[in-house]
């Protein structure tokens, strides 16, 4: 592990390195991670604009929406000025004037099931903002089958969840399908743009999102795995479930029966939660 650090980055990431859970040799992991933020919205902001803080070496950003000034009360990586334009190059150039050292791939593309495929092998760890249950099923069928951490985050009203999908690793953890085996009928639960969402909500969820990709790369703390954190702002209430494996599970039981992505070629395009 390269641990040659100039002298720029051991002022930008002192704070990080003065941590014993984190230090140089954590720095040099985060340095050497790759991560895939899918949606560069409500979510997508906060979470990228703190990985990029933190110094994650690459970020790749997929988005194939375009910035809305409706977009702007919660999506943090934009501004007023950039209305038109894709999110994942937006907030690619705002990530870029954080933090020089950090390399950004942009991806102003629909994620479908060759996307996914294509792009997802090329990131350590995915991370899922997006604001419809078939990308999101997309998102956690693809992530087990090719082998990647998958940390979700939804956001609705003044409400938000947060869990870490790890299934491809074994028996002890469950997949997302464990938590939820089908997409609901289309029309019973309301978009963000239907119900409405506070703006701060989005920045508490993709903050905590990031928190956990942190933990994840630098193998500290307890994992999300298994787990489902639920929060309601408006009760400043935060509390845990315990998440498991269903045995039947079609894509992580006994006898599984989704082995590859070809049910989700009309998947819509990502974008981040809320849209």
């Amino acid at each position: 592990m390269d641990l040659d650090f100039s002298e720029a980055e051991l002022h930008r990431y002192s704070r990080h390195i003065l941590l014993q859970e984190v230090g140089a040799v954590g720095q040099a992991k985060l340095r050497a991670a790759r991560v895939l933020v899918v949606g560069a919205g409500g979510l997508g902001s906060p979470l990228a604009l703190y990985l990029a803080a933190a110094g994650i070496g690459t970020i790749g950003l997929i988005d194939d929406d375009h910035l809305e000034l409706s977009n702007l009360q919660r999506q943090v990586a934009h501004d007023t000025a950039r209305i038109g334009r894709n999110k994942a190059e937006s907030a690619a150039e705002t990530i870029r004037r954080l933090n020089p050292e950090v390399a950004v791939e942009t991806h102003a593309r629909r994620l479908d099931a060759a996307a996914a495929q294509e792009i997802i092998p090329r990131y350590d760890l995915v991370c899922d903002g997006t604001d419809n249950f078939a990308t999101r099923f997309l998102l956690g069928d693809a992530c087990h089958l090719l082998g990647r951490t998958l940390v979700s985050a939804a956001v609705l009203r003044f409400e938000g969840q947060l869990s870490v999908f790890k299934s491809h690793q074994g028996h002890a953890f469950p997949c997302q399908r464990c938590l939820h085996p089908e997409p609901p009928p289309p029309g019973l639960v309301p978009t963000c743009s239907e119900a409405g969402v506070l703006g701060a909500v989005t920045g508490v969820m993709g903050t905590l999102q990031a928190t956990e990709v942190l933990k994840e790369i630098l193998g500290i703390g307890e994992s999300m795995a298994g787990r489902l954190l639920l929060w309601d702002a408006l009760d400043a209430r935060f509390r845990t479930v315990k998440l498991r494996r269903d045995p039947a599970c079609p894509l992580c039981g006994e006898a599984p029966s989704i082995h590859d992505l070809a049910g989700h070629d009309t998947a819509p395009a990502a974008c981040a939660l809320p849209a």
